[in-house]
């Protein structure tokens, strides 16, 4: 490591690879909420975040867990799973009163078709303006989950009738 008077330490999110700060600054400039995609190996997180000055404010969130509980028995990581799952984080977005937000991957590189594009296109669904090209999107068949096995079409639109009257 760099020593002497003139060497400053980054912070140590950055430090660690997990915190663009230059990008976190432009979505936080929008005034905008900000639209948190985050992708784990099994699950998917949603959260809908607004800026303060005493530190981000969670307004609404989701986490694919939740879809089990709705009858989703199949991965949470899936397309299905996290168009549901942000269908779901924006049904509740849309009872807080939040109708738009900006789009923040984190780090993550956008690829077209990927599970993040599907969770954005679950907020979009549900409500939440979102700034966005459809051809990043994946296509309706990805979505409703014709390219997996055991009938996750039929459960597909079980689980969002579910969200969409109960949520």
């Amino acid at each position: 490591m760099a020593t002497g008077p003139r060497y400053k330490v980054p912070f140590r999110r950055r430090r660690q690879g997990r915190t663009d700060y230059r990008g976190r600054l432009s979505l936080i400039k929008s005034g905008k909420h900000r639209a948190v995609v985050r992708r784990s190996n099994k699950h998917v997180r949603i959260q809908l975040v607004s800026y303060d000055d005493k530190g981000d404010v969670v307004v609404a969130t989701a986490v694919s867990t939740e879809l089990a509980k709705l009858g989703w028995e199949h991965s949470g990581n899936s397309t299905p799973g996290a168009y549901l799952t942000g269908y779901l984080a924006g049904r509740r977005a849309r009872e807080k009163g939040v109708g738009e937000a900006v789009l923040d991957l984190g780090l993550r590189e956008p690829i077209k078709g990927c599970v993040l594009f599907a969770a954005t296109k679950g907020l979009v669904d549900a409500g939440v303006t979102i700034p966005h090209k459809d051809e990043m999107m994946p296509s309706e068949d990805r979505i409703k989950g014709r390219h997996l096995q055991d009938g996750a079409e039929a459960q597909f639109d079980e689980v969002k009738s579910k969200i969409g009257g109960a949520e």
